[in-house]
């Protein structure tokens, strides 16, 4: 039995305008239909009439061919969509392949379209008042800006290490080499390009991973789903069709399996260097904070300067735990007064010694300080990075503030102070080349030392505290993304989801930050793992950005490889530079981040290959309606909730339930809880399910979604409350489909003979694109479309006789006796079930594999945080099963 055509609309539009101008008619598909066909709520009008306009041209569902992508390929698969997809029909009918079908509408409890609901933006300080905003610029400097802030204490110390002082000329050299750095990396760069770049306001190497991802499929993980698009924090642009570029690269990203390998490997290896960051820029900051006190006071040497280094990081790591707003405010007002020392210093400086330092703003002095220092020069330019040391934390703890906050602070004092600040350290040396090796303290007027060096103490500890923060973000974004252990992660604010504390890695860093301290003690070692550590997630930071402005911001080809070119390339030089001193101690930073990469991507790749296996494992239908709807045992009173990682099928481990138990729940919800590339998923769009096999199964499939921002926090009598009122407002809006549906069923056949198109338009206006990511913008029908689709649809539509009546009130009599048998196992009990999968590498797979999966990935798998903890629940409300894979 052959079923009816698909329909869809089509439209038409301008690529420039992408809203303005469209036509439509009426399209049929030749695709078959699969569980991950695009889902259209049509009960969520937010474009008044056309909402209320007859649904079953919207309606329509299809299978895309990139969908396919999903599936492991798995013999049972279309069965199994199928079967739960169509609900009440028989699924004894043959499907052939490119046939014409016409899928039941699968109602949405809260997969509202993107952009329809309001206030759902992730930026928790967009439209601010003027007073706002400043008070946020101001909070940035203890936050964003303490790590770049407290550079001057180190930068000439290490250049001048490497390169010393023959004549003023080499100061002359450095002070340019430095300014322009500083302007060229951190300004350029960061500040007026990367900080755009931001995830809906999340900034750090994962934020672009997660941008990228949401524009073209390069998970290796195939979990997506289509309706995850449709999440309205997703905001999604895709390419527009005259870009061919883009498109290209789009195709090209989703289809080689080595590129997405490569970028996850880029990726990886630009967080293990914030990871490493977060360890050495609070060794590297206190120790030259408080390595002033040998300038003071002659009696001190490096053994005391360590010990006291020691005892200032245990405190700064035990404070850690405090909030970033609360802190913020506290050490706004000390890096305030930081900065104005480092410029009251510096016009001391300049006016005292020498003021023609400024001739440093002519770049040829940086081609007279090579050619006469050569070899040493290029040394001294792993010196010259710190001065940008820093830069990524603009971005990574961007989370915290609003770009237009940062950009303001920098460029109205945070550049200005820098720059006389270092105007100053250069004019004391141009007369004082002895005391290039202490250069800042040594600089400060006699008079001002001690207050002075407190200060810098304190902005010392600040600026430390900054890297920290950048690193439990990132980490958590990694997390949620799946390419890092799960942790512990205690949320400081009420307020603000994004400023968070890792308890487990705070006091893992200070672990690793204390032996970087006792085993390095040279400020010059330790400067030279610094700037190897910056310069690895710049150079990823460089590469992720250029493919978003090709990929999303589509600007011309000239300006992206410009922005390569200069960048990487300037980056690499320095580099070159870090890398060759690596011999020096720096090792111990670099073989830490190397541990690091290792352990996300063993636990990648372990994910990975798990969640392949129980995708090729999952129960077929055949089986599952030879069961019957007792499931072939007794079903007992009360909700089952079986924890998962499959978003598609019915796992494995239902079937270990199956023969374990004696009885299985009255009524079984097959819960997973998945991490989409978004920040934030609205509460309101949080659940998304669907109906596995006929109602006399009582099988759902719940998909609890949450961005990598969002705190997991719920009691579990909540989470169960919220859960099952979703599951009621499925479970009438799938009635409101079906009797929609019944009602419209003979307007389908007079449209089955338009051309087809893969642009679909929703019922609230909402434009999808079956082929391409989902389109940010959406289209406004005008009322005289509208009018003549109601018109048309009238005449078109037959009236109401005494079998339709009946066939409502049957209809809603079902659907009251399944509210009341919810209701009825919701009062029996609601018990977690869950599958703990292992996996266990074959017996003919490489030793090398072997050793990964049985050693590697067990270990941090039977570590880490379960997903469940973050509920509560009760032991007596938990029932647990293991299984295990052969991969």
């Amino acid at each position: 039995m052959y079923r009816e055509s698909l329909l869809y609309r089509r439209f038409s539009f301008d690529p420039t305008l992408c809203r303005n101008s469209f036509s439509f008619d009426f399209v049929k598909m030749t695709e078959e239909s699969s569980l991950d066909g695009e889902e259209i709520d049509s009960s969520r009008g937010g474009f008044g009439d056309l909402a209320s306009m007859d649904s079953i041209e919207s309606r329509w569902v299809t299978q895309d061919d990139d969908d396919s992508e999903n599936d492991v390929h798995d013999d049972d698969d279309d069965d199994d969509d199928e079967f739960y997809g169509t609900g009440l029909e028989s699924e004894d009918e043959e499907i052939a392949e490119h046939r014409l079908i016409r899928a039941r509408p699968r109602a949405d409890s809260f997969d509202v379209e993107a952009l329809e609901v309001p206030g759902a933006s992730r930026n928790d300080y967009e439209d601010l008042t003027v007073g706002r905003r400043v008070l946020l610029a101001f909070q940035t400097l203890g936050v964003v800006f303490g790590d770049v802030g407290i550079s001057p204490l180190y930068t000439f110390s290490v250049m001048f290490s490497k390169s010393p002082v023959q004549e003023k000329e080499d100061v002359i050299g450095a002070l340019s080499l430095v300014l322009y750095t500083l302007l060229l990396i951190t300004f350029v760069k960061y500040v007026l390009v990367v900080l755009w770049a931001n995830d809906n306001g999340e900034g750090g190497t994962f934020a672009l991973y997660s941008l990228i991802s949401r524009h073209a499929k390069i998970s290796l993980i195939p979990n997506q789903l289509r309706s995850d698009a449709r999440i309205s924090s997703f905001r999604l642009k895709v390419p527009c069709p005259e870009l061919e570029r883009s498109l290209k690269l789009k195709e090209k990203l989703e289809t080689s399996l080595v590129l997405k390998r490569l970028l996850l490997v880029i990726v990886l290896a630009g967080t293990s260097m914030v990871i490493a960051d977060g360890v050495v820029t609070p060794a590297m900051s206190v120790m030259s904070a408080v390595g002033g006190l040998k300038v003071g006071v002659d009696a001190v040497k490096q053994d005391q300067v360590v010990m006291i280094s020691v005892a200032f990081l245990v405190i700064l790591f035990s404070l850690q735990k405090y909030g970033t707003s609360k802190v913020g405010l506290v050490v706004g007002p000390a890096l305030l007064i930081w900065f104005c020392c480092l410029a009251g210093i510096g016009i001391h400086n300049l006016i005292k010694y020498d003021s023609s330092v400024y001739r440093a703003f002519n770049p040829v002095h940086i081609y007279y300080f090579f050619k006469r220092n050569s070899i040493n020069a290029w040394y001294a330019l792993g010196g010259c990075i710190l001065c940008a040391t820093g830069s990524e934390a603009l971005f990574a703890d961007l989370c915290y503030f609003s770009v237009r906050s940062v950009q303001l602070t920098f460029v109205c004092l945070v550049l200005p102070c820098l720059t006389l600040g270092y105007m100053g350290q250069a004019a004391y040396l141009m007369e004082n080349h002895a005391d290039a090796s202490r250069a800042f303290f040594s600089s400060v007027p006699g008079a001002a030392f001690w207050p002075v060096l407190f200060i810098a103490n304190v902005a010392a500890l600040i600026a430390s505290r900054t890297m920290t923060t950048a690193t439990f973000s990132c980490i958590k974004q990694s997390t949620a993304l799946g390419c890092f252990p799960r942790l512990k992660i205690i949320h400081t604010s009420r307020k603000f989801m994004g400023q968070i504390y890792i308890p487990v890695l705070n006091w893992f860093l200070l672990a690793v930050c204390l032996v970087v301290v006792c085993s390095i003690s040279s400020i010059s070692e330790i400067g030279n793992a610094y700037g190897m550590v910056e310069l690895g997630v710049m150079m990823t930071t460089t590469i992720l950005v250029t493919l978003i402005m090709l990929l999303i911001w589509q600007i011309n080809i000239v300006l992206v490889f410009a922005f390569l070119i200069v960048f990487l390339g300037v980056e690499l030089i320095f580099f070159s530079s870090v890398i060759a001193s690596v011999g020096d101690g720096s090792w111990i930073i670099l073989v830490f981040a190397v541990i690091m990469f290792g352990i996300m991507y063993v636990w990648n790749y372990g994910s990975k290959l798990k969640y392949e296996t129980e995708v090729q494992e999952k129960l077929s239908m055949d089986l599952m309606r030879e069961l019957g709807c007792n499931l072939g045992t007794i079903r007992a009173p009360g909700i089952g909730l079986l924890y998962n990682e499959l978003v598609k099928g019915v796992p494995a481990i239902f079937g270990h339930f199956l023969t374990t138990l004696p009885a299985i729940h009255s009524m079984v919800i097959f819960v997973c809880i998945k991490y989409v590339p978004v920040p934030v998923v609205p509460q309101s769009e949080r659940f998304l399910f669907r109906r596995v096999c006929t109602k006399s199964y009582h099988l759902f499939r719940c998909i609890a979604r949450y961005g990598y921002k969002d705190a997991r926090k719920e009691n579990h009598q909540a989470f169960e409350q919220l859960l099952i009122e979703s599951l009621e407002k499925f479970i009438r809006r799938e009635a409101q489909e079906r009797s929609l549906e019944s009602d419209g069923h003979h307007d389908s056949d007079s449209e089955e003979d338009f051309a087809g198109t893969r642009v679909v338009i929703g019922p609230n206006g909402s434009m999808y694109s079956m082929g391409d990511p989902l389109l940010s913008e959406y289209i406004e029908l005008n009322k005289p479309i509208m009018e003549m689709n109601t018109s048309s649809d009238h005449t078109n539509h037959h009236p109401f006789d005494a079998s339709s009546d009946s066939s409502v009130s049957e209809a809603e009599q079902s659907l009251e006796r399944e509210l009341s048998f919810i209701h009825q196992a919701k009062a029996s009990g609601v018990v977690y079930l869950l599958g703990h999968g292992d996996i266990r590498a074959r017996k003919d797979s490489w030793f090398i594999k072997k050793l990964v999966i049985n050693y590697f990935y067990a270990f941090l798998r039977k570590n880490c945080r379960r997903g469940i903890a973050n509920l509560s629940v009760p032991q007596s409300h938990l029932m647990q099963v293991g299984m295990t894979y052969m991969v």
